[in-house]
């Protein structure tokens, strides 16, 4: 009875806890991974749907704008900045999308002083001869989108941002 004991319940008990520790610390153990945020932006569908992912904000070149739908919001007041090493000044008005639900404006307008801020930063390093050319216009909204979904990240955890558009644009 020991030998059995010993040699057949003894190893089987030892393999079969080392595989519900192992599956336990792979997450298989009754906890289905990280616990999502109800309160965190969720990709929009077409169809006008949520996804139901509140998963961390991808890479917009990952989504799929076939797949979700964009949502457009103007900010409220342009902008005005001198341009850098010249007398010269820039004023632009902005607008900005999102495949994500309406909390990253709600996200947007809570952060609006520190979100006005960082874009005003990004103006004033600019240069006007940059600014002529469909290059520079690009590389500055690619900027403006950078720096606002850091103050979002930073300001309420989540930035979701996808572009920055010119609704005026105007270089004196």
């Amino acid at each position: 009875m020991k030998k059995l004991i010993l040699f057949v319940l003894a190893p089987g008990l030892l393999i079969g806890g080392g595989v519900g520790a192992g599956l336990w610390a792979a997450g298989r153990g009754g906890h289905a991974g990280p616990v999502e945020d109800p309160n965190r932006p969720k990709l929009m569908i077409k169809d006008g749907s949520e996804t139901g992912k509140a998963s961390s904000a991808p890479d917009p070149a990952v989504i799929d704008p076939s797949k979700y739908q964009a949502s457009y919001q103007p900010m409220e007041q342009n902008f005005t900045s001198n341009l850098r090493d010249t007398d010269g000044f820039l004023q632009v008005g902005l607008g900005v999308s999102t495949f994500y639900d309406h909390r990253v404006f709600d996200n947007m307008k809570r952060a609006e002083m520190p979100v006005r801020s960082a874009v005003l930063e990004v103006l004033a390093q600019q240069q006007a001869e940059t600014l002529n050319t469909e290059q520079g216009k690009a590389a500055l909204r690619k900027q403006l989108t950078a720096a606002i979904n850091n103050v979002l990240k930073s300001q309420e955890g989540f930035g979701g941002i996808d572009n920055v558009y010119f609704t005026s644009f105007v270089i004196q």
